[in-house]
């Protein structure tokens, strides 16, 4: 192969990745090298420096669906791109720093037989939250709100009180529940689907901290469920088919 070429088992040990992975990014469309007379990919420098962006932003925890519309559009501009990644992970390196610390503590109290205090545990959850949201929705959330409205919902989230946190994790069940009711109601704007967006406001301003709601940014949240799979495989997950929708609807009618 000549210099900047490769071939697909090449790339991928280079990449840290399977081959099978490069055969899905491949039929999906992601990344796509030309093939010669014979068959075989070869992927060449610009195949390489995609690949290596849609890693980076599956490292941090986006859907290929929505990585490829970030990496397509006419208006993507890799520099940005690679300072939001950065000021992602300091946030997760930050939050990661604050877990391993929790875990210190608690491996300390077990090696020394003393009990670790509630206010340590307690830290160390809202941390460990904090963290998980970061991987799973802290690139989309960035693109779309901007770094300081996402470190304000950090912030928010690691200064909550036991008392709200434990009202937040009711509320959440609340929510789904309201959410069946409504669907079987059949009605956007019935009762129960008021009942329904009222509740996710109220789960939102937990989240976002305070002066952060407005109902714009309440509707482009509920667009934003119906085009993520990870929101419609939770919704629908809990509440049936269709309950991404329903709620979208409903947020968009009522608010």
């Amino acid at each position: 192969m000549s210099q900047g070429c490769y071939r697909i088992n090449e790339l991928a040990e280079l990449a840290g990745i399977s081959v099978r992975t490069l055969h899905h990014y491949d039929r999906i469309g992601l990344v796509r090298p030309r093939r010669e007379t014979n068959g075989y990919r070869v992927y060449q420098a610009a195949d390489v420096a995609r690949l290596q962006q849609v890693l980076l932003f599956r490292a941090c925890g986006l859907a290929l669906s929505n990585i490829g519309r970030i990496i397509d559009d006419p208006a993507f501009d890799e520099g940005v791109a690679l300072r939001e990644q950065l000021a992602r992970l300091q946030a997760q390196r930050a939050d990661i720093d604050r877990i391993i610390a929790t875990v210190e503590k608690t491996l300390a109290a077990c090696e020394k037989g003393a009990q670790m205090s509630d206010k340590d545990r307690f830290e160390g959850l809202k941390a460990k939250a904090v963290a998980e949201n970061e991987k799973r929705y802290g690139a989309e959330a960035r693109r779309r709100f901007g770094d300081e409205a996402v470190d304000a919902a950090n912030d928010a989230l690691l200064a909550m009180d036991e008392k709200t946190w434990n009202d937040m994790d009711a509320l959440e069940e609340r929510i789904k529940e309201l959410l069946r009711q409504a669907m079987a109601a059949g009605d956007a704007t019935g009762a129960a689907a008021r009942e329904l967006v009222s509740a996710h406001a109220r789960w939102l301003q937990l989240h976002w901290g305070a002066g952060a709601y407005t109902p714009e940014a309440h509707r482009g949240l509920a667009d934003g469920y119906l085009a993520d799979e990870r929101f419609v495989a939770y919704y629908d997950g809990a509440c049936g088919k269709g309950a991404t929708q329903f709620l979208r609807d409903a947020i968009h009618a009522l608010v």
